[in-house]
């Protein structure tokens, strides 16, 4: 043992001599000041932050009871000036993983995150089901047939424990983790097959984020599969995965009204034209990350003559040739469609209304991603599943602070590239307060562009760019700026973003319910579109909300793969009885 683990092992000792019955003078022992322990679910059966040692004194005298079996993994290591190292642990329920990062002596961050419940481990490895009866079995019904038969079942004969509503990513990844623990599970999805999400989307749409940082659970991309996956491949591959994961997914199926009753929902789904009621105990909401699709109401709309589109609705340049284009954004999706557009030879103006922030995809890849995610980091060791532990290890709190010098340090890789966009009028920033992508992702889930190419077209004038103006009215052949510009179009695309998550509860279950629940995403940080109370997590997401039974699972592809394992662990554990008490449960938040 080394001296650094041998100082890592002292302090886990002296934590679990505290466990008992801890006291402020214990706290201030172990603890900074400051100190965070963040908690996925092993202790408070949410996801929580427990900020400063008065915080952590008061979640571990109403948690700490059956924290147990503390075992340090590998060597303590020097980072910084701090030491920091990873455990296993247990709890009354739980088998966790923990990592802590020690300064002077005292814990500045802890985390401790379930990995399996005791009771109802994962069906994976050596828990894996046999998938067949070995011997004389009379009248043998094959897989297939057996797996026609329960799915027949399912919805009719037989309610599902769990609802999810949305079929993209972010519900086949969870429904994939409830299978792996045994829970009945529906996914509904509006269009006609799974992977629609993706292929009904624009066809120049290519995943921003590398390979290695997009895979689904259980079943990753193959070692040739290309760095940047191109959205009808990530169809294809989806609609592989519910077919092989053999998924409850009822595609071309919508959830038309949902209502609690007593202990169950009843949610009222047409399926490809069939009415039916399911009744479910957790009803789950799994529809991206935002709401329903933002367009401007202007003066003049109703006049214009031309055709106005949401960016959600825009597939290709191919339709539009022979008209001149007006896209008002100036984030991914707006780069993206005027990056299209041009391609296909359509004359586009691009009104940025707000600065963007950019950085190039290289950059982004190898500065923010590859530490954990890429080919080096795996040859270190580094596994998907290790990736996304490590990845939650700091606190949303310390978040922006550790991450300004990078985000800084990237601004300055990509001087270049902004000092051509400011020439042209492009407004640049780098986070309200220069923490960069992370942070502007967390708190408002967009406000960046990853430039793959439409950022070159901007600074050569290729695309047409008009900053800092606001949109007056439309006229019936143009757009009509505030300062009596006038961009004559036949075509207008709104790539104006989406509304909160919140909103399908409004349509689905009631404004009501809606308001109760109040906004999903976002931190709480004051900046930005992200108004506080500061939450310390995102809000509503893969925990408890303020509405018994329904929950929240979203995010991308990486944030769907590793926040559905505790989603599912929750589902699993309240179904089986395990005694659930959730430490700092979401308020009700009137007015939404």
């Amino acid at each position: 043992m080394t001296d650094l683990t041998g100082q890592v092992s002292d302090w886990i000792d002296r934590l679990e001599g505290a466990l008992a019955q801890p006291t402020e003078a214990d706290i201030a022992a172990l603890f900074h000041p400051d100190a965070i322990w963040r908690d996925l679910v092993a202790l408070t059966w949410n996801i929580h932050p427990s900020e400063g040692t008065a915080a952590i004194l008061k979640m571990l005298t109403e948690n700490a009871e059956g924290l147990r079996d503390f075992q340090l993994i590998g060597e303590a290591r020097s980072v910084e000036d701090w030491i920091e190292a990873e455990f296993k642990f247990a709890t009354r329920a739980v088998r966790g993983r923990g990592h802590v990062r020690l300064k002077n002596g005292r814990a500045w961050t802890l985390l401790t995150s379930a990995e399996e419940l005791l009771e109802r481990p994962w069906a994976e490895g050596r828990q894996r089901e046999i998938g067949t009866h070995h011997g004389r079995q009379p009248g043998r019904i094959g897989w297939g047939e057996a797996r026609a038969a329960e799915a027949a079942q399912l919805g009719a004969d037989e309610d599902p424990d769990v609802v999810i509503i949305g079929g993209g990513q972010g519900g086949m990844a969870l429904g994939a983790r409830l299978k792996s623990l045994g829970v009945s599970n529906v996914i509904l999805e509006k269009r006609a097959r799974a992977g629609d999400s993706w292929r009904d989307r624009y066809e120049s749409l290519c995943l921003h984020d590398p390979v290695w940082y997009d895979h689904m659970p259980y079943i990753p991309f193959p070692a040739g599969w290309p760095v940047f996956t191109p959205k009808d491949r990530m169809a294809d591959w989806l609609e592989m995965y519910a077919r092989v994961m053999a998924l409850e997914y009822w595609a071309g199926s919508t959830a038309l009204r949902a209502t609690r009753d007593g202990a169950r929902w009843e949610v009222t789904v047409d399926r490809q034209g069939e009415r039916l009621t399911l009744r479910p105990r957790h009803l789950v909401f799994a529809t991206g990350m935002s709401g329903y699709a933002r367009v401007p109401e202007f003066d003049g709309a109703d006049d214009f003559a031309g055709q106005q589109i949401h960016s959600s609705e825009y597939r290709t340049g191919r339709d539009h040739q022979g008209a001149t284009a007006v896209v008002i954004g100036a984030n991914t999706s707006a780069h993206d469609i005027c990056h299209d557009l041009w391609e296909h030879g359509v004359p586009v103006t691009m009104i940025q209304r707000s600065s963007t922030l950019v950085a190039r995809s290289d950059n982004v890849v190898q500065n923010l991603l590859a530490p954990l995610y890429s080919e080096d980091a795996l040859a270190a060791g580094i596994t998907t599943e290790r990736a996304d532990f490590l990845a939650t290890t700091w606190p949303w709190a310390l978040m922006a602070d550790r991450i300004k010098p990078l985000a800084k340090r990237m601004a300055e890789q990509d001087s270049d590239l902004h000092a051509r966009l400011r020439a042209v009028g492009f407004m640049l920033d780098n986070g309200e307060d220069g923490a960069g992508i992370p942070l502007k992702s967390a708190r408002r889930g967009g406000g960046f562009y990853i430039d793959v190419g439409a950022s070159g077209l901007i600074a050569d004038g290729e695309v047409s760019l008009i900053s800092g103006q606001q949109v007056a009215r439309l006229d019936p052949d143009g757009v009509v700026l505030e300062d009596g510009q006038k961009l004559p179009c036949d075509l207008v695309i709104y790539a104006t973003g989406y509304g909160s998550m919140n909103q399908f509860v409004g349509d689905l279950c009631g404004q009501e319910m809606a308001d109760q629940i109040g906004r999903v995403w976002g931190l709480g940080s004051g900046l930005d579109t992200d108004p506080g109370p500061w939450q310390g997590e995102l809000r509503n997401m893969w925990k408890p909300t303020s509405v018994d039974g329904l929950l929240f699972q979203g995010g991308n592809l990486a944030q769907s793969r590793h926040y559905s394992r505790f989603l599912a662990m929750q589902i699993k554990a309240r179904l089986s009885g395990i005694e659930t008490p959730v430490y700092a449960p979401a308020p009700a938040s009137p007015g939404g």
